[in-house]
């Protein structure tokens, strides 16, 4: 093999772009750390005639993405579209044609990973996916090689930009969900369509992807508990502050024994933890190890430049596996047998809440209520009663102990199906961490 990587690239836009000029402004330094030149031989894209902000040698762009998956001058696919359909059509192509393939496709490796890796096994070919969760910091490395030699007991991510910049204005200007939304789609942080992120599900697919890393089997997402922070109301993050915590959208991974759990939701951490203080649009990602302990992980969680670095990062390892001829010297998925394949239901898990009622003002009211949590088994760590905006009912705050999840949506159910309450209970996870 040459000390040449000819590179091929699918999609041109605003990480396509990033990754093109990282590779033409740092070729040298690439080259003198690796040994290796990485040559851009050929770059599809849709629409030939977009102005772009970089120039590229217009006879390396082309209308038709087959002339980079399945031509004999390239050896490296880069598959930067997004989607899932096309992408896995042109990804799979790459690999039974033996091509080495890096993509930032969270959603395509989450769906589709499964598929994806046998392919790669059998064409003995390289495929590399650390820009597909958290941009430009090196989670999926850590994983896959950082800490290969811990048993991972538990993963904290804060996984999506968007949410923790609507999470971080709710908190520190008290304004609600809706108008910090309008204006992160202004600012640009949020999609026009902005339910992947809001809902939850950007951040599922790349929580998926890390506990299936972390624990050796490929999870499956329709599996993954995800609830977004649409509905989340300013009167709880407030709460929240009052009570020494912060709201995250948490990606939240663990085992206990060899059940394991994966979830993503609005959750509740000590304000005096280091995941509770990131804020913006930044991400983070704590990993607790039997050997190493905790570590954490902070940067960039999105962009042109940062998730352009995790590219041009997996690049340069296929680009050392090819001059030392060790294709597949890190198979892209390695299986094994120490954890349950099968996530641990929702309604098993065990953890502390937060929860907040509207309760009629009369006697006995919270005696019922107490009864009820009781009948479940849920023992109450704190109950405040806070000032009302109503004549007719009276908010309380409960933070309870460590109680099931089950119990906990029964107890609601009847608290909130009995005469005593007045509106539907709200219910939010706590994690201490």
């Amino acid at each position: 093999m040459a000390d040449k990587l000819r590179v091929g690239i699918l999609g041109f836009g605003t990480v396509g772009t990033g990754v093109v000029k990282g590779l033409t402004k740092n070729a040298e330094l690439i080259a003198f750390r690796t040994g290796m030149t990485i040559t851009i031989t050929r770059i599809a894209v849709s629409n030939i005639n977009r102005k772009r902000e970089i120039e590229v040698n217009p006879a390396i762009i082309t209308t038709d993405a087959s002339q980079v998956t399945d031509a004999d001058d390239i050896d490296l696919v880069v598959e930067l579209i997004g989607g899932t359909d096309l992408a896995k059509d042109y990804v799979l192509a790459a690999l039974n044609n033996g091509k080495s393939v890096v993509t930032a496709n969270k959603s395509l490796i989450a769906k589709h990973g499964e598929e994806l890796f046998q392919a790669a096994k059998k064409s003995d070919a390289d495929l590399y996916y650390e820009a597909s969760v958290a941009g430009g910091i090196p989670i999926i490395k850590g994983l896959r090689e950082g800490f290969a030699g811990n048993h991972i007991e538990c993963i904290y991510g804060i996984l999506n930009g968007t949410c923790n910049y609507i999470l971080t204005r709710m908190e520190n200007e008290g304004v609600d969900f809706e108008p910090v939304l309008k204006e992160a789609q202004a600012l640009g942080y949020a999609e026009a369509d902005p339910e992947l992120d809001v809902e939850g599900w950007d951040a599922a697919h790349k929580t998926c992807i890390l506990g299936s890393l972390a624990y050796g089997a490929w999870y499956d997402m329709d599996e993954v508990h995800v609830e977004g922070i649409s509905t989340l109301d300013q009167q709880d993050v407030k709460n929240a502050a009052n009570l020494g915590y912060k709201i995250k959208l948490l990606g939240i991974i663990k085992h206990d024994s060899d059940q394991v759990q994966m979830r993503v939701h609005p959750t509740l951490l000590p304000q005096d933890k280091m995941l509770a203080k990131v804020d913006g649009v930044n991400n983070s990602v704590c990993v607790t190890g039997d050997f190493v302990g905790d570590a954490m992980f902070y940067g960039q969680g999105a962009g042109m430049e940062a998730t352009a670095s995790s590219v041009i990062s997996d690049i340069v390892d296929v680009a050392l596996n090819w001059k030392h001829k060790v294709n597949n010297r890190l198979p892209a998925f390695v299986e094994h047998t120490h954890y349950q394949k099968n996530l641990l239901p929702m309604s098993e898990i065990v953890c502390r809440y937060y929860i907040r009622l509207a309760l009629a003002d009369k006697p006995g009211t919270l005696g019922i209520v107490t009864s009820i949590f009781g009948k479940y088994d849920i023992s109450l760590e704190t109950v405040l009663q806070t000032a009302s905006d109503s004549t007719n009912s009276v908010p309380v705050i409960i933070i309870t102990h460590q109680a099931k999840e089950a119990n906990i949506r029964a107890a609601l159910k009847e608290i909130e199906e009995s005469p005593v309450s007045d509106a539907k209970p709200i219910m939010i996870r706590i994690e201490d961490m």
